[in-house]
This record gives structure tokens, sequence and C-alpha cells, in this order.
């Protein structure tokens, strides 16, 4: 079943400029999909306009089959959580448990009820011992883990990170994403992950790549990666691992163009072998 779906999907902002225009995919439920796509090539749009925080000029969007319209908004936006860049934005409350509790607060659930979603949101992102701290003492990476947690405490259906590593350093991008992956492996979430960075597309089972408001090319990672001269015509680049066996065949190294590092480290072991 699809868990989300954009049918013909346009949007344009008021003051002119950018539009998306008939934006066409699915998510399968429990599908982890990356969506790529440089600074302006609407990323951000598809985040909002799946959720309702922006609504669509034309076109259908679907979320478990129901299109979403202001009937309904209220119950998509509880399906439908997500986290942003900037966890400083999303932080509500000085203490940690209460930052966690402010959604599950506001749509109304029972105290029993909230504290029972606390306690699971907060181990699932692994913030269990910090319950009782002060959110502003907290690194960049511990607060986007409770912004995470904020929604997790909504149990939503699928959960949408736009950009939500980009303001990390990497250790704290690495704990984001590891979060990420648990979720979806454990909690079978549905997860559209939107990012710049081409190393987490390799994690997700699907890339979507966006340019000026179109989506310009689907597939797997491995699919889109093998496109590279298309991908720089979009100001994308290459994963570490790509990047690696591009330069060990400049400098004359046998090495097959791939995304897995165990089969880069054994042609490099070949190579080094037949060479001694």
């Amino acid at each position: 079943m699809n868990a989300l779906e954009f049918d013909n999907v346009s949007f344009a902002y008021e003051e002119g400029g950018f539009r998306i225009e008939k934006l066409n995919f699915s998510v399968e439920e429990g599908e982890l999909v990356a969506v790529l796509g440089h600074n302006g090539s609407g990323k951000s749009t598809l985040a909002r306009l799946a959720n309702g925080i922006l609504t669509a000029d034309g076109g259908t969007v679907r979320v478990f089959g129901d299109q979403l319209c202001d009937e309904n908004l209220y119950d998509i936006r509880r399906r439908v959580g997500v986290v942003f860049q900037n966890p400083d934005n999303q932080n509500v409350a000085s203490v940690v448990e209460d930052d966690v509790a402010f959604g599950a607060e506001n749509i109304g659930l029972p105290r029993e009820e909230i504290g029972r979603r606390i306690d699971f949101a907060l181990n699932a992102v692994g913030m269990e011992a910090f319950r009782g701290a002060t959110v502003a003492r907290l690194s960049g990476g511990q607060k986007q883990r409770i912004a995470i947690a904020g929604v997790l405490a909504l149990k939503p259906d699928i959960m949408i990170l736009d950009e939500s590593t980009a303001m990390l350093d990497p250790r704290g991008r690495r704990e984001i994403i590891d979060v990420v992956l648990r979720l979806n492996r454990e909690e079978k979430m549905t997860v559209l992950m939107i990012t710049h960075y081409p190393e987490e597309a390799l994690l997700c089972d699907r890339a979507i790549v966006m340019n000026r408001g179109e989506i310009v090319m689907q597939g797997t990672p491995a699919e889109i990666f093998e496109r590279h001269e298309e991908l720089i015509t979009f100001n994308l680049d290459l994963p570490r691992i790509g990047k690696l066996c591009k330069a060990l065949q400049a400098g004359g190294m046998s090495v097959r163009d791939t995304l897995d590092i165990q089969t880069l480290a054994e042609d490099i072991a070949k190579e080094l072998t037949c060479g001694s």
C-alpha cells in the first residue's frame, strides 16, 4: 500500500518565481526514501505539501489512500510528522520531557497515555537519561533527537526529515541517521529523508532527485549514482566512496565503480597483491 502519494501536484508561492508543476511520486508503507536536490530544488516545499503545511494549487496528495483536504487536515498531520532542519526552532519547552509531551498534550491525550508516549519516544531516540535535562544545555545532535522524540510522541505513520542533519557535525548526523534507520527497521515507520548528503541516500531503499520543482530521477541509490555525469548538471555529486573510486581509477588502479565498501576493499587488495 502507498503510504504517501502525489498525483499531478502543483504549487506556486504567492510572490512568484519558484513553482512545482505536476509532481508525481509515491512512497510505499515501510519504505525509506531519500529526496535529493540542491538548495531551491523544491525539497522542503514537498515536505510541507505532504502534511498540509502548504496547500497544493492543483493535483492530489494522498496519505494511506485518503486525500488531504481541509476536513481531514488535523488527522493527516497526526499521521505525517515533520522534523525540520534547526532543532532550536522546534524545541518549545525548557525541560526535555515537557518538550516531548507538547504535541501529545495539544491533541488532548489522557495524562497516562502522554506519559507512556514520552517513555516510548525517549527510548526510541536513546535519550531516556535526559528526561529531566534542560533542553538549552544539550548538544545539537541531542536537541535534534528531542525534536524527533516530540514527533514520535504523536506516533505518526510517516516521518519526514527535512534536512534534519544539515546543521549538525558528523557525529551528530550519525546519531540521527542511526535513530531513523532503527525506527524504520524496528517500528516499520515510513520515512522520507530530505537531504543534500549523498552518503545518507546510500542508506535508503530508493532515491528521488529534484531540480527546479521537478522530479528528474527516481531509482535505487545505485541506479541514481551510476548517472554521475547527469547528477553534476543538477549540482549534485557522488558520495565519498564513489569519489574515491574515481580518484583511484585516475591514479591508474583498476577498481570497479562501486558504492559498497567491501567490494572496493577487495579490488584494492587485489591490485596491491598483483603489484607486489
